[in-house]
């Protein structure tokens, strides 16, 4: 049987967090960098605008009335949206805490006794039938016979020979 450590497989790589690849890691930090740069500078330069509107002491790069106006129109239409999807979540969260307090946390639906009594009995079922648990899951490949094939209920027969069907209370 192979170490656990072993058998675990890689499921990605990204040659940027590895040891060496510098030029790699220095392109990638360039384009990361210029890309926020990107982002803060117009940013940067749209607020301080804005503010200079409201104090002309404020270093701006333009003061068209239209932009102005662009931006409260902007800023109106984000506030009804964050009010709109706010208002959403509030009421979402209440719904869900409600259905939760009425269904999830009531006594289970079944028999927990009962349950436990099917999983044992069809572990005991599947050990007869295609051997013992380790064996069912650390085996690669597995040939089954015609006569280990289930029938179509036969589950639901075994749980009814041990009186542990639900479905029939």
């Amino acid at each position: 049987m192979k170490d656990k450590s072993a058998v675990r497989q890689q499921l990605y790589t990204d040659d940027y967090f590895e040891k060496g690849h510098w030029g790699l890691k220095i392109w990638q930090t360039v384009v990361g960098l210029f890309g926020w740069i990107c982002v803060a500078v117009p940013i940067t330069l749209t607020v301080l605008s804005f503010w200079a509107s409201y104090d002309p002491r404020v270093i701006h790069m333009w003061s068209y009335n239209e932009g102005i106006f662009e931006i409260k129109f902007i800023g109106i239409l984000l506030l009804f949206a964050f009010v709109t999807v706010s208002l959403f979540a509030v009421g979402m969260t209440i719904i869900q805490n409600r259905k939760r307090d009425r269904v999830v946390e009531q006594w289970p639906t079944f028999n927990p006794i009962d349950q436990r009594k099917r999983e044992d009995t069809l572990g005991d079922f599947m050990t007869q039938r295609f051997g013992d648990q380790e064996f069912r899951e650390n085996v690669r490949d597995y040939q089954v016979k015609p006569e280990q094939n289930l029938d179509t209920d036969q589950i639901h027969q075994l749980y009814q020979q041990r009186d542990l069907n639900d479905l029939d209370k």
